[in-house]
């Protein structure tokens, strides 16, 4: 008996390592001290860039957007969605995103589908300006359905201790600036699926007119990762605060960002919101409520930003090719209040 008898073939994963070393080379930037192949990355910190180095951290995965990926057979995409998961939550804390480890697991390596994995992970790191150091690729026969994957990613960054991004010098009348999605991101896919492919029998080759292209393509379109535009805005001391939105809407992620004394006031309308949104409440009669805390709804970062500085921003994330709109403002919460209320 062999290995390779059980599904487990360490030949492959041995040749997917000699693949993915030259694609992870390219995230490489002073500080690697090792390759890919090691037990474990080595990164040196340059500490003479901080006075209190404060390391942040984040692991995340893609979720069931990977079914997407099974079915059309594009696997190139979802790699970025990996970074961004991860980094855009690092970076509301005003950290440049260091280092980045993958982790796929399959039922059995296929060597062009794990590399194209890779080569949408290397993308991802080369827009957070992020070192892919390591990881881990495991085969699991019988724990995954022939031709599915699972992937998980972890990122440490690396921020100065006074600044620090905590939202503690939030004031009424501060000002919430919407910063646009590309779509759903990587969020509320099991419910997307659920009204599109199940009930609505919708395929994913099939063109759209209303979204413009493909269902697929739509549902594969990668997260935007935020990096370049927070470390812009943080380096002109222009945000106190910056949600993510992803698992739980508007509703669930901006309250994490400021004192529980305040609320959120939302005017409803004030940006604009990606077709696939429409579509997916309209064909599955989601009501507005399930749909604010289950999808991002066309924004994927939300700023706190002090009123006198609202241009400067919008003129920042403009200059950046994004898209951002005042969206609303932050009130003194009433007892009984909700945290976010939308009008």
């Amino acid at each position: 008996m062999k290995y390779s008898d059980a599904g487990v073939s360490i030949d492959k994963g041995n040749a997917f390592v000699e693949r993915i070393k030259p694609l992870a080379r390219g995230t490489f930037q002073k500080g690697v001290l090792s390759g890919i192949g090691g037990f474990a990355g080595l990164f040196e910190i340059d500490i003479k860039k901080y006075r209190h180095p404060v390391m942040v951290t984040s692991t995340d995965g893609v979720g069931t957007k990977l079914k997407i990926a099974f079915e059309t057979g594009i696997h190139t995409t979802v790699g970025i969605d990996l970074v961004a998961m991860n980094v855009n939550d690092i970076v509301v804390n005003g950290a440049q995103p260091a280092v980045f480890l993958d982790y796929i697991a399959t039922s059995k390596i296929q060597l062009d589908v794990v590399t194209d994995i890779v080569k949408g992970i290397v993308n991802g790191c080369s827009q957070a300006q992020c070192v892919l150091i390591g990881g881990e690729t495991a085969e699991l026969p019988g724990f995954y359905a022939d031709g599915e994957y699972d992937l998980a990613g972890f990122v440490t960054g690396v921020v100065e201790k006074g600044r620090l991004i905590d939202g503690s010098d939030i004031r009424q009348g501060d000002v919430l600036i919407g910063v646009a999605s590309s779509g759903l991101h990587s969020n509320g896919y099991s419910l997307a699926r659920y009204v599109l492919l199940e009930k609505k029998k919708m395929k994913l080759g099939a063109y759209s007119d209303e979204l413009g292209c493909t269902l697929g393509e739509e549902l594969l379109r990668p997260t935007i990762i935020y990096v370049r535009l927070i470390k812009r805005l943080t380096d002109r001391g222009l945000i106190k605060a910056a949600a993510h939105i992803t698992g739980g809407g508007i509703v669930e992620n901006l309250p994490r960002v400021f004192p529980k004394r305040f609320g959120a006031v939302i005017n409803t309308g004030s940006w604009e919101t990606p077709r696939i949104f429409e579509l997916i409440r309209r064909l599955g009669a989601v009501g507005p409520t399930e749909m604010l805390r289950t999808f991002n709804n066309g924004l994927g970062m939300i700023l706190v930003v002090d009123r006198n500085k609202t241009d400067k921003v919008l003129e920042t994330v403009r200059s950046l090719k994004q898209k951002a709109a005042v969206i609303g403002e932050i009130r003194r919460l009433r007892t009984g209040g909700q945290r976010v209320e939308f009008v």
